[in-house]
């Protein structure tokens, strides 16, 4: 008998094979005052990889978005009888679908591509954790608060411990949670160095034309420049590398302009 993984999957793949429906919605937590800006940086991520595709979608704003999620994060998308989450399967699905953002790279490029990317869900990525529940005035004065708004006492308060302990054990199990925010700090510019010197004077990572990359490091770049926090290093790390902010107004003006 076969898993329901395996299932999932092939009925995905059935999925993509039919064109691109009207009615398409991606799903997150409310915007204003409920998500964290970890997943703020993931919606982001999502909604500018769907715009450079050209593909038409609404945002729906629920409470329990990551409960309906079948992967139990943020966000996901509801495609005619399919729901696909996170970054990574939504591209896969989408370009199952026929619109891909790199047939114009060689498989050397998109090699290079995907090392970046990971370079991102390994440094930015535990970063934004970090600083979202480890650094206790971070935690205690955003993030647990914005995660247990939607829920009544006591559940305000026990499922924003829980969701804290799930990250805590994910950043132990990569050589995170011992880091201190000097360390941290250090992570994110040797990642923004990098993403810079790549980038160089380009309008796009790899030239004139907007990749699965350009999407990811916009969400997460935008996303720690703009938000409001008691600590605000992460934030001025990037805004040391002008070719970087630069390039998160050019996507906001090119990709937001509603």
């Amino acid at each position: 008998m076969a898993s329901p993984l395996v299932v999932d999957e092939f009925r995905a793949e059935l999925g993509a094979a039919e064109p691109w429906p009207d009615g398409v919605t991606l799903y997150q937590q409310y915007q204003a005052e409920q998500i964290t800006f970890p997943d703020s940086a993931n919606c982001l991520s999502v909604k500018a990889f769907l715009y450079m595709c050209g593909l038409n979608f609404q945002v729906e704003l629920k409470t329990n978005a990551e409960e309906m999620s079948p992967s139990g994060k943020v966000p996901f998308i509801h495609v005619g009888a399919f729901l696909v989450s996170e970054l990574d399967p939504i591209i896969a699905f989408v370009n199952a679908k026929g619109f891909a953002l790199t047939s114009h790279l060689s498989d050397i490029e998109r090699s290079e591509m995907r090392a970046y990317m990971a370079m991102i869900d390994n440094i930015l990525v535990n970063a934004e954790l970090y600083l979202a529940w480890l650094d206790e005035t971070v935690s205690s004065e955003v993030t647990r608060p914005r995660y247990g708004c939607p829920y009544p006492w006591p559940l305000n308060w026990i499922l924003p411990l829980r969701k804290q302990s799930e990250v805590r054990a994910r950043l132990s199990s990569n050589g995170w949670k011992d880091k201190n925010m000097k360390q941290v700090c250090e992570e994110v510019r040797i990642c923004c160095q990098a993403l810079s010197e790549r980038l160089d004077q380009q309008q796009y990572f790899f030239g004139d034309k907007p990749t699965e990359l350009d999407a990811l490091v916009f969400g997460h770049l935008y996303t720690l420049i703009t938000t409001e926090l008691p600590v605000g290093q992460f934030a001025d790390i990037i805004q040391q590398f002008s070719n970087l902010t630069n390039f998160c107004k050019h996507i906001e003006e090119e990709y937001f302009k509603d």
